[in-house]
C-alpha cells in the first residue's frame, strides 16, 4: 500500500550528536543483507542490541541513480562504546547535530523512496528551507520481528542548514 504523505506530516527537529558504530555496505544493493546479517552478528557479539542502543541507516546513494559500485549505505547504531580492531567492519562516527526534517513512516520500511521523494520532492522546495552537508538518514524507532511488520515506526531525517 502506497502511503500519501502531507506537508503536515513533517515537522522540523533540532537533533543533538548521536556518537554511532557503523558498518558501510558498499556496491550492489542486491547485496545488502549480506552486510546487515553482519551487523547484526555485530551487535548481539558486542552488546549493541537494538532494544538499548538506536538504530540508524544512512542513505548516501541512491541506488537508481548510481552505477552499482557505487552505491553506499551505512548501518549504525547509537553508542559510545570504543571501537577496536576486534570489531571488524565497524567504524566510530557521529550523526552531527542540527535540524532536519523529521518524517514517521507506520509499517513496513523496506522501501523508503516514497517518503524521501515526498522529503526532496514536494516538501523540500514547498519549505523554502535548504538542505546542509549531511546524506538523509532513518532512525528504526520499532522494527519487525519486535513488532509486527505494519507497526513498525521510522523516522526520516533530511539535516537542513
Amino acid at each position: 500500500m502506497t502511503r500519501n504523505f502531507s506537508i503536515n506530516d513533517v515537522s522540523v527537529r533540532k537533533e543533538a550528536d548521536i556518537p554511532v558504530a557503523f558498518m558501510s555496505h558498499e556496491g550492489s544493493p542486491e547485496r545488502l543483507g549480506e552486510t546487515i546479517r553482519r551487523f547484526i552478528a555485530w551487535r548481539k557479539a558486542s552488546g549493541v542490541r537494538a532494544a538499548t542502543h538506536a538504530t540508524y541507516t544512512i542513505f548516501h546513494a541512491d541506488p537508481d541513480s548510481v552505477l552499482p559500485e557505487d552505491y553506499r549505505i551505512d548501518l549504525a547504531a547509537a553508542t559510545n562504546r570504543t571501537i577496536t580492531l576486534a570489531d571488524e567492519g565497524v567504524e566510530a562516527g557521529l550523526i552531527p547535530a542540527g535540524r532536519c526534517a523529521v518524517l514517521r513512516v507506520i509499517g513496513n520500511s523496506d522501501n523508503l523512496r516514497p517518503a524521501a521523494e515526498f522529503l526532496y520532492g514536494t516538501w523540500l522546495p514547498a519549505s523554502g528551507e535548504e538542505l546542509r552537508d549531511f546524506p538523509l538518514y532513518a532512525q528504526r524507532v520499532t522494527f519487525f520481528p519486535d513488532v509486527p511488520e505494519h507497526e513498525a515506526v521510522t523516522d526520516l531525517y533530511l539535516p537542513l542548514k
